[in-house]
């Protein structure tokens, strides 16, 4: 019981505990039960899938609420959704990824969930480090928040995603150069073994999907510079940033496949993103030219939707039209 009640970053083991076992318990029901063989998944279950995770993590908020207190609450309520908005964005590079290794939608969920997995470990290397860090030198909120800024205001101008860039990245490259790769999928494996022509002896190549699947961390790596210092600019609460960040990305792996097949409909997202980034980063400083501690988590977490709600609707009303015509065609 003494060990339950060990203080491991800021929070009793046995809160930890509780997180842990509630995640593990969503993937083997997701990997080990609901999708244990490889199928398609319809935009239906994509979007029930999505609405079960956002409703665990939005529960797991009111369970913060309930052994935390309500700041505790808003502050893990606008990472969640910060973390899940940035998300959306990665989507556009998954969805690239998958377009082009050719990986059929029937197999796109299996490295989804087994990508998942490395982002649980990842984040929570960076997200213990990046505590660390902010613990000794506080100074280090003003770098991630001059980084949000100046983030969101290249993203205002960037050009949009293209798929040569997935061939055009260099650890593809390498990883083609000194890896045994096969030269087609084989079904749902990561690997497979066949005969080498030239020496007649089996050896081990991986597949497309495994560089998939390593393309898919790699994004979710390249994702993380930015959303962790987000999370970090709103509390600096090890326990309310990693749970946020891991909830936040849990569900969106479930509304990839409904997202995926409307990605052209966000047309604004982009820009609402941006705006969030300035948002986020802005108000560390604006708290301090007003003598604050920080901006009140209910007006941070009302503006974060206020903006992302704008972009979303924006989108879908700009877009009707087009879509429309898509349906009637």
């Amino acid at each position: 019981m003494d060990l339950l009640l060990f203080d491991f970053l800021g929070k009793p083991l046995w809160m930890w505990a509780v997180f842990i076992t509630l995640v593990l318990g969503l993937l083997i029901l997701d990997l080990g039960v609901l999708h244990k063989g490889s199928r398609e998944i319809g935009i239906r279950e994509s979007l029930l899938m999505s609405a079960f995770y956002i409703s665990i993590g939005l529960a797991f908020g009111g369970w913060i609420w309930y052994q935390s207190g309500e700041q505790s609450a808003l502050e893990y309520l606008t990472g969640f959704v910060v973390e899940k908005s940035l998300a959306m964005d990665n989507i556009f590079i998954i969805a690239m990824i998958f377009s082009y290794f050719a990986i059929p939608r029937e197999y796109q969920h299996r490295v989804l969930l087994w990508g998942i997995l490395g982002v649980i470990v990842l984040r929570g290397i960076m997200i213990a480090a990046g505590a660390a860090v902010v613990e000794n030198f506080h100074w280090v909120l003003y770098l991630f928040a001059a980084f949000l800024v100046i983030t969101g205001i290249k993203m205002l101008f960037s050009a949009d995603h293209d798929e040569n860039d997935i061939g055009n990245n260099p650890v593809l490259k390498f990883l083609r150069k000194h890896l045994p790769v096969a030269d087609k999928l084989h079904g749902e494996h990561f690997f497979v073994r066949e005969t080498d022509p030239k020496s007649g002896k089996l050896k081990t190549l991986i597949t497309p999907l495994f560089l998939a699947l390593i393309m898919v961390e790699l994004a979710d790596l390249v994702f993380a510079v930015d959303s962790i210092p987000a999370i970090f600019a709103i509390t600096t609460d090890p326990y309310i940033v990693y749970t946020s960040n891991i909830f936040a990305i849990l569900g969106l792996r479930a509304l990839y496949f409904a997202l995926a097949a409307m990605i052209h409909r966000f047309v604004y997202l982009k820009y609402a993103l941006a705006a969030v980034l300035v948002f986020v980063g802005s108000k560390i400083f604006v708290a301090d030219m007003f003598g604050l501690a920080k901006i009140p988590p209910a007006v941070s977490l009302s503006v974060t939707v206020g903006i992302l709600a704008v972009g979303i609707i924006g989108s879908l009303w700009a877009t009707q039209k087009e879509e429309k015509k898509l349906t009637q065609s």
